[in-house]
Order: C-alpha cells, then sequence, then structure tokens
C-alpha cells in the first residue's frame, strides 16, 4: 500500500529533511512513485484525492494472514494491513454489525475520534490488538491519521519525495527509490496525526520521540524511537 501527502497536509519530519540533506541521493517526485507503483504491481489501485494526496493498494504478493484492504465512507479514505485479533469487541464497542471489517472498522473508530474530542487518540489506536498498520485521510478536514501496531508486525515506511511529498508505505525498497536517505522505518506501537501535529506513542504517551541519525552505511536516513525511563530518567 502507498500513501503520497503534499506539504499542504502533513509538514515532512525535520529529521528526515536533514538526512537527505546530509547525503544527497536519487529520488523521484510523487507522482513518479505512485507511476512505479503501479507499473510493477499489474492490480493495482491507485486514487487522487483532491490536489495534495494520492493512495495506491495492491492484492498482490499479500500475505494471507496479514490482508491489503482499501475502503472510503464519508470523505474517510483508509487503508488497511493486517488483521485484527479483537474485531468482534471492537464491533460492539462501535456499535457496528458482524460484517464490518478491519478497515471499515478503523474508519468509524476514526470517526469517534474526530467528532468525541477531546477523545484521546492514543485511546483509540491502544484499543486494536492484532498486525496492523493503517492510512488514514481525512478529505473533509485535510487531516493524516497514520498507526502501526506495537510489535510491528506489519512494515511501515515513510520518506520524503523529491518535490517534498511525505509517501507511506509497506515496501522499503519502493521508497527507497524514491525518497534516498530522507527514509525511516515508521516505529512500532506509534501514531501520527496531524491533527495532534506530531509523532506519538500509543503505549506510552508522556514518552517523547527521538530520531536517531543512522550510520553512512544504513538505508535509513534516521531511527525513531521511543524514549524509555531511564532515557528519561537521565534527560531530567
Amino acid at each position: 500500500m502507498l500513501g503520497v501527502f503534499s506539504s499542504g497536509i502533513v509538514s515532512p519530519p525535520d529529521e528526515l529533511v536533514a538526512a537527505g540533506s546530509r547525503t544527497p541521493s536519487p529520488k523521484m517526485t510523487a507522482d513518479s512513485l505512485v507511476k512505479r507503483f503501479i507499473g510493477t504491481n499489474s492490480d493495482a489501485v491507485s486514487l487522487q484525492v483532491g490536489d495534495d494526496a494520492q493512495l495506491a493498494f495492491t492484492h498482490h504478493s499479500q500475505s494471507l494472514l496479514r490482508p491489503r484492504s482499501f475502503a472510503v465512507k464519508d470523505e474517510i479514505f483508509c487503508l488497511f494491513e493486517g488483521a485484527l485479533d479483537n474485531l468482534g469487541s471492537l464491533r460492539q464497542q462501535y456499535g457496528l454489525g458482524k460484517s464490518t471489517n478491519e478497515v471499515i472498522l478503523v474508519i468509524e473508530a476514526y470517526k469517534a475520534l474526530r467528532d468525541r474530542a477531546p477523545y484521546p487518540a492514543n485511546h483509540v489506536v491502544g484499543h486494536l490488538s492484532g498486525s496492523f498498520a493503517f492510512i488514514v485521510f481525512d478529505k473533509s478536514t485535510s487531516t493524516l491519521f497514520v498507526a502501526s501496531d506495537q510489535f510491528g508486525k506489519v512494515p511501515l515506511y515513510w520518506g520524503i519525495t523529491a518535490d517534498g511529498y511525505v509517501a507511506f508505505a509497506d515496501d522499503a525498497d519502493l521508497l527507497k527509490g524514491a525518497c534516498g536517505k530522507s527514509l525511516a522505518s515508521f516505529p512500532q506501537g506509534c501514531f501520527y496525526s496531524t491533527a495532534v501535529g506530531e509523532l506519538r506513542s500509543f503505549e506510552n504517551p508522556k514518552n517523547k520521540i527521538t530520531a536517531v541519525p543512522a550510520k553512512e552505511e544504513e538505508i535509513w536516513g534516521a531511527t525513531f524511537k521511543v524514549e524509555g525511563p531511564a532515557v528519561l530518567a537521565a534527560t531530567k
């Protein structure tokens, strides 16, 4: 799956911008990245959402245990990969029918978060149990919401294209060719919300997330880590 968003939607992470500046490497534009995704996946589907977002996904080579899905409801677009172990109880929690699948569940959970402010975002994602990564884009509010499960069972990466778009994908090689060193693994157990304005841990929402510059030989530009008690104590 692939989601590409302009700087009008999401500001590129400073750490990834800096990584790309330290070690210049070949990049491609957002449009070229989407075309590359479509070109390398014969059954891929792509969608332009307004002027600032593009989404694409494919069932090609997906894991039987971590299928990919896509849905749109009330101008909320969602790409989901994985499976929720507690889908049944979540259906009851949100008052949804037995036919509701994971991608619709995430859309409804996002709507509850959006419409019941100040409902904590970490509670919404923290209630999800299983292997998952998802990208939610709310066209009505131009809000982006991205998350990865606490064990990183579904890989998710993000990077910056040549024209400054922020791209999220489950394929590191796809982004490596488009984002150069402005590339990182999306940290497990974390979410990024443009409504909140930053990257946060949903397991430890009060803990700061820092980006450690990667070594020159690594494909990553930085590694995002959630600070633990020992780190926090050392900085006081």
